[in-house]
């Protein structure tokens, strides 16, 4: 399970564009927390501190503990508004979660043991379909990663969900036994061979290339006209 993450905030007393604008201007993000039968709560974060968990790579799958003026809320983060220029970050939406509650997460993979794939040992590439699945978990359950064995596997071998053990309490989300990756020949050695198979030449009974019996042709036909 992730670690939660924890996030200082203070209470927005005003709403609206220009209330916003000004403080961004402050080196501070707007933000609400919603959900939970509650009233939604507007809040406004440090940027340099909400930058710092952005940058962990899990901030979307993980529980952020936020502490406004005095009270906690425990929350997850479902959408962080982006500057289309600089990329920073201009507004956050946080899901208010109850103790018991069961949420959907993505939960990236990682692959463990290709040093005993076969077919990845005799030059195969992993071939990832899906770098995250999508799980509805409980939310003081939230798998960091999963990771997925490729012991065995050869060229054309597929990993789908349904061969992939998932932590307690986890399912997956979607209803069909989707692809999450494949061994696949590399396609350097597709094109090689293509070529290889490309420089062979037809000959005729005695050994003459295909090639070389259309130069004696085009001769002897030219040497006809001569005589002509």
């Amino acid at each position: 399970m992730s670690d939660a993450l924890k996030l200082s905030a203070e209470l927005r007393e005003r709403a609206g564009k220009g209330a916003s604008r000004a403080l961004r201007r402050e080196g501070r993000v707007p933000a609400v927390i919603y959900g939970g039968k509650q009233e939604p709560t507007t809040i406004h974060v440090e940027e340099k501190a909400l930058v710092q968990l952005l940058g962990t790579g899990h901030f979307m799958n993980s529980i952020v503990m936020i502490d406004a003026d005095g009270d906690t809320h425990r929350t997850l983060p479902k959408d962080v508004s982006l500057h289309p220029v600089t990329d920073r970050p201009e507004h956050v939406d946080f899901l208010r979660l109850a103790k018991d509650a069961k949420i959907v997460v993505n939960i990236p993979v990682i692959f463990v043991n290709e040093d005993d794939s076969p077919g990845l040992k005799k030059g195969g590439v992993l071939n990832v379909v899906r770098h995250e699945l999508e799980l509805s978990c409980a939310a003081d359950k939230i798998p960091g990663e999963i990771e997925i064995d490729v012991t065995g596997l050869e060229v054309g071998d597929s990993i789908h969900v349904s061969a992939v053990t998932l932590p307690e309490g986890a399912e997956n989300n979607i209803e069909r036994d989707f692809t999450i990756a494949t061994v696949v020949a590399p396609s350097a050695l597709k094109r090689s061979e293509s070529e290889e198979e490309g420089d062979e030449e037809e000959v005729d009974a005695d050994g003459v290339p295909a090639t070389e019996q259309g130069e004696d042709a085009d001769a002897a036909e030219e040497q006809e006209d001569k005589s002509e």
